[in-house]
């Protein structure tokens, strides 16, 4: 068991293509640039989840938004969208998903313990740094629920760390956050500002500015013509899209120390980081009676140790009656079986807008078919994760996009370092016991590279204070 001091370390890579050595900087490089597609990697505060899920507080917590895990006790943030000044280095980039954590339930059902954070944005201007986040929780004493949007969650540490003259994608590792006053607040209670979070980490795609539409092009210029929108027959699905995860835990068990497996796709379907993507969607919808029938492309195959070996392919929907039921052939031990109902879900006022119908992550429920499915691990009834489904009848509709991650960081040379998640797959616990390990692994670390020789630019620092103890005070105490 390696010693805990100096164990965090702050590395911060800024890593393009520059034209030379010795040239200047040219006014291209430094024009502000679009953040467009990366990841932010940030266990909140590792001692709290241990909390919520330990014998004080018996309670848990669930992702919303498309947010994934990552290693043993990160959260996965998606969908970076802002803006990089590398003149400046003013950044800031705002991530989608969102983590709700819950415990201390009381006789009602309802928690003592109620968390939510979701949409967490990095800004750094001037040498200081902060993360904000939309906040809802509820208070300790008196059980009120507030909701407050982009609360001033946690200050960032950036001492040293010179952001101006970088390029894509930006980079920033294991930088240590601090809880703010108004972060405390938000917090419940649970901890008090100046609190030691865990540290962040970050990858983000840049792009240059975006170029101004001309006004020949540009859709709303006066006297410029909407094109008409080009309306499906009544009841054809001009494209559709079923999303969905399986089961997190699952997912861990397959990839973790006992399942020692991964998955693989086919037939098209992509991989959302928390989620399968089933494309291609056929079939017959009807948005008066708001039934849907539909088939998807592609497929997913679990294999693992102890002759694990599950294959779900050629999904289906279908919707009637604001129920809605997915089911897929079922490939185990050489047999097949045949539209095995899977999970089902609810699916009430799935009606187009726009020529789309959008439901977004309805709570999925097992079936009898599904828990046999999956070799009766889990029982009829258990919660899934959730189903989102989009469905276009209109051919000028575009479908959600799938989570954007933006482009995987450079690895690290630094010897001792953690390999890329699919050549070395975390532990994890069995499929029921909670576990929040994930498929990807920690890129942390320092990544040392040939600067100007190699035309590179890479700035790292690192920072070793000592790990934080502390855990949450219970509530009463």
């Amino acid at each position: 068991m390696p010693s805990f001091r100096a164990v965090r370390a702050l590395v911060v890579a800024l890593v393009g293509v520059v034209a030379g050595a010795l040239l200047p900087v040219t006014a291209a490089h430094a024009a502000a640039r679009t953040v467009q597609g990366g990841r932010l990697d940030w266990g909140i505060k590792s001692s709290f989840q241990s909390y919520v899920t330990g014998p004080i507080a018996q309670g848990g917590w669930s992702l919303t938004g498309g947010a994934a895990t990552v290693g043993a006790d990160r959260f996965r943030f998606h969908s970076a969208t802002g803006s990089y000044d590398p003149a400046s280095g003013a950044f800031r980039s705002g991530f989608s998903g969102g983590v709700h954590f819950t415990g201390h339930r009381k006789p009602d059902g309802s928690y003592e313990l109620d968390l939510t954070i979701s949409r967490p944005t990095v800004r750094i201007q001037g040498g200081s740094g902060a993360i904000h986040a939309d906040m809802t929780s509820r208070d300790r004493g008196t059980g009120r629920v507030t909701s407050a949007a982009q609360v001033p969650l946690a200050t960032l540490s950036l001492g040293g760390i010179d952001m101006r003259g970088g390029s894509t994608p930006v980079a920033l590792t294991h930088v240590p956050a601090t809880l703010t006053a108004r972060g405390a607040q938000a917090f419940a209670g649970y901890y008090t500002a100046g609190t030691p979070l865990d540290p962040v980490s970050l990858s983000v795609d840049t792009t240059g500015p975006a170029a101004k539409p001309s006004p020949s092009s540009s859709p709303s210029g006066k006297g410029a013509s909407a094109a008409p929108r080009k309306t499906a027959a009544a009841g054809r699905i001009e494209d559709a899209a079923v999303d969905w995860g399986v089961r997190r835990t699952y997912r861990e068990y397959v990839t973790g120390s006992i399942g020692q497996g991964k998955w693989t796709l086919s037939g098209g379907a992509q991989d959302g980081g928390a989620l399968f993507r089933f494309p291609k969607g056929t079939g017959t919808y009807d948005p008066a009676r708001k039934t849907l029938a539909a088939d998807f492309a592609g497929g997913v195959r679990f294999t693992g140790a102890g002759g694990l070996d599950l294959t779900l392919s050629r999904f289906t929907v279908a919707v009637k009656a604001g129920r809605g039921t997915l089911s897929a052939d079922v490939r185990t031990d050489d047999a097949t079986s045949r539209a095995v109902p899977l999970v089902t879900f609810t699916a009430e006022d799935f009606v187009p807008k726009n020529g789309l119908a959008v439901l977004t992550e309805a709570p999925a429920t097992l079936t009898s078919g599904g828990a046999k499915a999956f070799g009766s691990l889990y029982t009829a009834g258990t919660a899934m994760d959730p189903v989102s489904l989009a469905v276009a009848v209109e051919a000028s509709a575009k479908l959600p996009a799938l989570p954007d991650l933006g482009s995987e960081p450079a690895p690290s040379a630094e010897p001792g370092t953690a390999a890329p998640a699919s050549t070395a797959p975390a532990a994890a616990a069995a499929p029921d016991e909670g576990s929040r390990t994930g498929l990807y692994a920690v890129l942390g670390g320092a990544g040392v590279l040939a600067a100007v020789a190699a035309g590179v630019l890479v700035l790292v620092r690192r920072n070793r204070p000592t790990a934080d103890p502390t855990t949450p005070t219970p509530p009463g105490s």
